[in-house]
């Protein structure tokens, strides 16, 4: 096959691989009503199991991303694809909570080579001209994943248990390590960096990577609260039965896939550049976020469209996000820099569930945490907007 079909396998599968890869973990937003019940959790308890499964990255990535500089990114990424599967089998015996809080932890130390790794695989196969279309197309495996795992797990917990969903992720996880193993192939006449390459922590210092990190930060945090209250919010306070809300929940991370996809393409041609699609992400985000404080985030109706509206931009924003940090960083290395980039969104990827989680418990409310969410979003886009 030409290297210019090829490239099409290597986004399929990548893209894949991240869907097989986050499935389970995506899915516990959708499965909340569920798993409080059965395993006795509060909200605080259950934005911890989504917080366990992103702690170890905050260190992970970085080695991950120096690994993915230096060796193949097939082996890189399907040897941390192999581990979310195995983890995920042990957590299918799991014997309660604090149990699955720590097979979680194993998850999160898998996944980091997967996010990095998929990222530089379909950015080194892609020219500029299509670089951000293809790497929409492959950050959508994330909510595609969680509106596949919204829509099936639910359903399975109710009818088999938890524990039966555990184990559907640790096979769908196993079938994405083996076929990125199988199919991945480095771009024809590029080879690893030498060992001996130095990439620093300065990166920080740059003005593309503070605008990186503000953003990322304040985005992977509004996503968080999306997967962790969505359902909540729906239930408890538009009243829809749990299945629906899981439902919409399912539209929520389908808007979100197609997000990834359209924003990413239309940085492709702004005229301003990748970034600006950013802050047009942010907007929108600030703008959904205090309609759900309103009235209208007590209508059925109604809030089912903010929330979509929300997965959209909310979710949507890593297509041009993650083209715009991958077009930035130095030549040669690319991993690392998306590896740092990543590192330090997991900061708020693990601490949003847990804060959102445990603000809606002592207010008894969920306006508190969607303003919290709002301010964030406001703050970073003043700031970012003036680097």
């Amino acid at each position: 096959m030409s290297t210019a079909r090829y490239r099409w396998v290597i986004l399929a599968v990548a893209t894949f691989t991240q869907a097989a890869s986050g499935f389970f973990v995506q899915g516990i937003g959708a499965m909340s009503v569920h798993l409080q019940r059965d395993l006795e959790l509060n909200t605080t308890q259950l934005g911890l199991l989504l917080s366990a499964a992103q702690f170890l990255p905050l260190a992970g990535l970085l080695v991950a991303g120096r690994l993915l500089d230096r060796h193949d990114e097939r082996w890189v990424v399907g040897i941390g694809a192999l581990v979310v599967a195995a983890a995920l089998a042990l957590a299918g015996v799991a014997p309660g909570y604090l149990s699955l809080l720590a097979v979680l932890l194993i998850v999160g130390a898998g996944y980091s080579t997967i996010q990095p790794g998929g990222s530089k695989s379909v950015a080194s196969w892609f020219g500029a001209s299509q670089r951000g279309l293809a790497m929409g197309i492959r950050q959508a495996g994330v909510p595609l994943g969680g509106a596949l795992a919204a829509f099936v797990l639910p359903a399975m917990a109710a009818a088999y248990g938890w524990r039966s969903t555990v184990l559907a992720g640790a096979v769908i996880a196993l079938a994405g390590a083996v076929a990125f193993m199988t199919l991945y192939r480095r771009p024809p006449n590029r080879r690893p960096v030498p060992a001996t390459s130095r990439v620093r922590l300065e990166l920080l210092r740059e003005p593309y990577m503070k605008k990186i990190v503000l953003s990322g930060t304040s985005m992977v945090s509004v996503h968080s609260g999306l997967g962790v209250l969505t359902v909540l919010h729906l239930h408890e306070v538009t009243s829809l039965s749990a299945a629906v809300a899981a439902l919409v929940y399912v539209a929520v991370q389908c808007a979100g896939a197609l997000g990834r996809i359209c924003l990413a393409a239309w940085s492709d041609r702004h005229a301003s550049g990748r970034y600006a699609c950013v802050l047009a992400c942010l907007i929108a985000v600030i703008i959904g976020m205090l309609a759900l404080t309103t009235p209208l985030g007590r209508s059925p109706v109604a809030a089912c469209l903010l929330f979509v509206w929300l997965g959209f931009f909310g979710i949507g924003w890593y297509g041009p996000w993650i083209t715009y940090a991958a077009e930035s960083a130095p030549p040669d290395h690319t991993g690392f820099a998306l590896g740092l980039a990543m590192a330090v969104n997991q900061v708020a990827i693990v601490l949003a569930p847990l804060v959102l989680g445990l603000l809606t418990d002592l207010t008894g409310g969920f306006a508190p945490a969607w303003i919290l969410l709002s301010a964030l979003t406001a703050v970073t886009l003043i700031a970012s907007a003036r680097l």
